[in-house]
């Protein structure tokens, strides 16, 4: 499957722009990582891309998130792309992130959240507003973007980022896209 077929398999499973949108963000973070990495582009933008393509199905069963997904995709992508699909709800399916792949989908997940929130709240609501530095502050404040679980976006951590060259990755990833989030 390439990204082209993803996006027309979303379309087949979400009627939910808001989770489209998200789903994109977080392919392109993981594109970018990918590409800072050294790691398969391809291969990470559709983990990122696909990551959530089960959730209208299973948000009242968050513990089938990323389980319901094998049904969707069936065969389509690889048994790497599957794991990490599961791997980034592992607190419900008991599928324990190993690979860089895994680790940067969860961080991705989780700072694509951050950021788009930091976006919201600039004067003229543009991606091109923020910097690291903003966002380092609002990663502080607890009380900013509550749902964004910061202990997620230190999986960065495990691909041997700080969390400032991990931001600085990600707002570059999400800055590419701006134009078709709008921000």
């Amino acid at each position: 499957m390439d990204v082209k077929g993803a996006r027309q398999l979303i379309e087949q499973n979400l009627s939910n722009k808001k989770i489209f949108l998200h789903m994109i963000s977080v392919a392109a973070i993981m594109k970018a990582l990918a590409e800072y990495l050294g790691e398969d582009v391809e291969m990470w933008e559709l983990a990122g891309l696909l990551h959530d393509i089960d959730y209208e199905r299973t948000k009242d069963s968050p513990e089938r998130h990323g389980l319901e997904a094998e049904n969707i995709l069936k065969n389509a992508v690889s048994p790497e792309i599957m794991r990490a699909i599961k791997a980034h709800n592992f607190e419900y399916t008991g599928i324990k992130p190993e690979t860089k792949m895994e680790k940067a989908l969860i961080a991705a997940d989780a700072a694509s959240g951050l950021v788009v929130a930091a976006a919201l709240v600039m004067p003229n609501k543009k991606l091109e507003e923020v910097n690291v530095r903003t966002l380092e502050s609002k990663f502080k404040q607890k009380d900013f973007a509550r749902s964004v679980r910061r202990e997620r976006i230190m999986f960065c951590e495990d691909l041997g980022l700080s969390r400032e060259k991990f931001f600085e990755i990600a707002l570059n990833g999400l800055k590419r896209i701006s134009g078709e989030l709008g921000l």
